[in-house]
């Protein structure tokens, strides 16, 4: 089974990277990629209904980590077709307050499904027999009526919230992106001095950075928007930063040690006033 879905999805992956690559227009891309994943999971679905797992812990595995990531696919274009066709007429403005309701609407879902969004991010483990096997489910644990309607052959009580969490995250790297470039004129017209500067450690490294005095509010009392101080970061220190929103995604989902390059700031410079006390 395990074999049969990695081979699924390393297919469906590069069919819809080439998508994506062929097309610049989210509304084609985003039909196109649901016809496939929709007939993708049409044969994991019969695969996994007929499949007899070994043992309880292979289901959870199927349930909570690889069906997920196929139907995190057909909700993510899904969403893209929705917000692509609904995307109201105007300007930049107007396109910016739309974009931002939708990440908004993500912040809800993140808000009601905070404590399941612990439980999963933290990689615990304790209810799994009740979140990941079939016939299993618990009522206590706030079900989602879409639950109730869907197949239970091939669903359990979380598996679609657990696709719907990596979904959002894919939803909020499209929707900053487009942000990003209607604001993108606007950064090209900030003005700094070449530097001599040159930053020679990584790219996560100094977004990590970026990220903390975006957060502490300590640039322009709270009023600095984080394009413009990566840009700033950017000219200073002779580095693109490329798609910093992504990397930054990467950063908060790390299950351990989220503030690496924070810490290890720390400790260096807890080491330098050690060594001058000497």
């Amino acid at each position: 089974m395990n074999n049969f879905c990695e081979k699924k999805l390393n297919n469906l992956e590069e069919h819809l990277h080439f998508l994506e690559i062929e097309n610049n227009n989210w509304l084609k891309i985003s039909q196109e990629a649901l016809e496939v994943i929709l007939a993708v999971l049409e044969k994991i679905k019969k695969k996994a209904i007929h499949h007899q797992f070994r043992s309880q812990n292979e289901e959870i595995d199927f349930f909570k980590k690889t069906k997920p990531k196929f139907v995190s696919k057909l909700i993510y274009y899904n969403e893209i077709y929705k917000i692509e066709t609904r995307k109201p007429y105007g300007g930049e403005r107007v396109i910016k307050k739309y974009l931002q309701k939708q990440l908004n609407k993500l912040k809800r879902f993140f808000d009601d499904q905070l404590e399941f969004y612990k439980y999963y991010r933290t990689g615990s483990t304790y209810l799994d027999h009740k979140l990941f096997l079939r016939e299993k489910h618990d009522i206590k644990l706030n079900l989602s009526t879409r639950y109730f309607e869907t197949d239970h052959r091939f669903s359990t009580s979380h598996d679609y919230i657990v696709a719907k969490i990596l979904a959002n995250d894919l939803i909020e790297v499209f929707l900053e992106d487009q942000l990003n470039a209607i604001d993108r004129d606007e950064i090209k017209t900030v003005k700094i001095p070449k530097s001599k500067l040159n930053w020679t450690g990584s790219k996560t490294s100094l977004i990590e950075l970026i990220y903390a005095l975006y957060a502490s509010g300590h640039i322009n009392n709270h009023n600095a928007d984080i394009k413009l101080i990566a840009a700033t970061f950017e000219k200073m220190f002779n580095i693109e930063l490329g798609d910093y929103y992504r990397n930054f995604l990467a950063i908060r989902i790390r299950k351990k040690g989220r503030t690496q390059f924070l810490e290890e700031l720390q400790g260096e410079l807890i080491r330098y006033m050690d060594a001058q006390d000497e």
